[in-house]
């Protein structure tokens, strides 16, 4: 009955997609069909469970987090400051062998503690730093493959959206999981940085031989032009992690200081402002309306008993840890070839979590280890969202994106690998900031 039930809601779920159905639609579709055709409910009682659910998961005050950082990023991305950003960092990376290229790391990686999504940061990044470099005679390939990976840090440096929806969806702290996501954030910044180095150091005709326009140090000038950037991260991190204000509480202020940084570098107009709250509202309504589905779908999936059903069969298998999570990673990256990030995090967890915390493994640590799954989603064909924005911002096709982010889809899952072997790299700074 269990491999029937389990059978059933996996074909239901792939049809809906394959019919086109908009995900939350498709998800909300399954729960309802499992419930009149597998638990013999009538639609009296289908529809008092699904507005009962809707309401509590619509009411969620973390839910109220998501739209503030959504505005914030937009705010952000309608002024030239990430324009300045790139500016302010070329004096700082052009001693680095790989040069400019570092700029689209270390620019990702900034503007993904402010923005909270891959495709805001890689697009926002990109539109500046890939004319730049093509200009200026770098490799397009390893241009573009960077900023597809760097693109990716959007979901894992907090405040990260995917982050939020997790946190709510698996009952975790969200002021732990932003905690968690920083090291190993950082960690991945770090390896594409070693790899562009060591690349440029070892082949000819990635960087050009000079670049006489940046040959000059870091002054006071570049550092203003980085200050807008990293006085929001003071500002919403400096206010979560200090214990002065919650996700949400913090969200509201950096939208405050946003309009307040656009305010004074007289970009702030009617236009801007109305543009960027609409374009909030409508990524903001996608978002909660797939958290509601998912609560429906969860719901209807431990009236089935499913997960636990799973578990238990899986227990069964007597796998090590270690080999639960090899599978559950090629699982990950199959559904990443077909959907985006958020319909990955909600149409899995209520299967994928009970068998990992059964398996032993911290939620909170899942959380990172499946950000960074993700990710990998980001930059795999044929649905990967930063290869879209990228073939928009280029003349190349998905596919020569696809293989010019290779490298740093490896470089991904060699991450996921060392966050795998050592969870301290996830767990030690939430523990450090708990004083545990």
């Amino acid at each position: 009955m269990e491999l029937f039930a389990g059978l059933f809601v996996l074909l239901l779920i792939f049809l809906y997609l394959g019919l086109g159905v908009w995900v939350f639609i498709g998800l909300i579709a399954v729960s309802i069909s499992v419930q009149f055709f597998l638990l013999d409910m009538n639609f009296a009682k289908i529809g008092a469970i699904a507005t009962n659910i809707m309401l509590r998961s619509a009411s969620s005050w973390e839910l109220a987090a998501i739209p503030m950082f959504i505005w914030m990023g937009d705010i952000i991305f309608r002024t030239d400051i990430s324009k300045r950003l790139f500016d302010g960092l070329v004096p700082l990376v052009n001693r680095i062998p790989g040069r400019l290229l570092h700029a689209n790391i270390v620019g990702c990686t900034l503007f993904a503690a402010v923005s909270g999504s891959s495709t805001a940061t890689a697009v926002t990044v990109g539109k500046i730093s890939l004319e730049e470099l093509s200009k200026r005679g770098y490799a397009k390939g390893i241009s573009v493959g960077s900023l597809a990976g760097a693109g990716s840090l959007g979901l894992l440096i907090p405040p990260s959206i995917v982050m939020i929806v997790y946190g709510i969806l698996a009952e975790v702290s969200i002021i732990s999981l932003f905690a968690a996501g920083v090291v190993p954030g950082l960690m991945i910044a770090a390896l594409y940085s070693t790899y562009i180095a060591f690349r440029a150091d070892r082949t000819d005709g990635i960087v050009p031989l000079s670049d006489d326009q940046v040959e000059r140090r870091f002054g006071w000038a570049d550092f203003w032009k980085l200050f807008p950037v990293l006085l929001l991260v003071m500002v919403v991190l400096g206010s979560i992690y200090s214990g002065l204000a919650t996700p949400s509480e913090a969200a509201a202020i950096g939208v405050t200081t946003g309009l307040l940084i656009a305010l004074f570098t007289k970009q702030l107009t009617w236009d801007l402002f109305y543009n960027s709250v609409m374009s909030a509202v409508k990524m903001s309504a996608m978002v909660v309306s797939l958290v509601i589905a998912a609560a429906l779908l969860s719901t209807t999936m431990g009236y089935l008993h499913l997960p636990q059903n799973i578990a238990a069969s899986i227990s069964a298998l007597e796998l090590s840890p270690y080999a639960l999570m090899a599978i559950l990673a090629v699982f990950y990256i199959l559904l990443g070839l077909f959907l985006e990030g958020i319909s990955i995090t909600v149409m899995s967890l209520p299967i994928t979590l009970p068998l990992v915390v059964q398996a032993g493994f911290d939620p909170m640590w899942f959380g990172i280890f499946l950000i960074l799954m993700v990710e990998l989603a980001t930059i795999t064909p044929p649905v990967g969202f930063n290869l879209f924005v990228l073939q928009g911002l280029t003349n190349m096709t998905i596919f020569q994106i696809a293989r010019a982010s290779a490298p740093f889809f490896v470089l991904l899952c060699i991450g996921v690998v060392l966050l795998t072997a050592f969870p301290q790299i996830a767990l030690w700074l939430p523990n450090l900031l708990a004083g545990g």
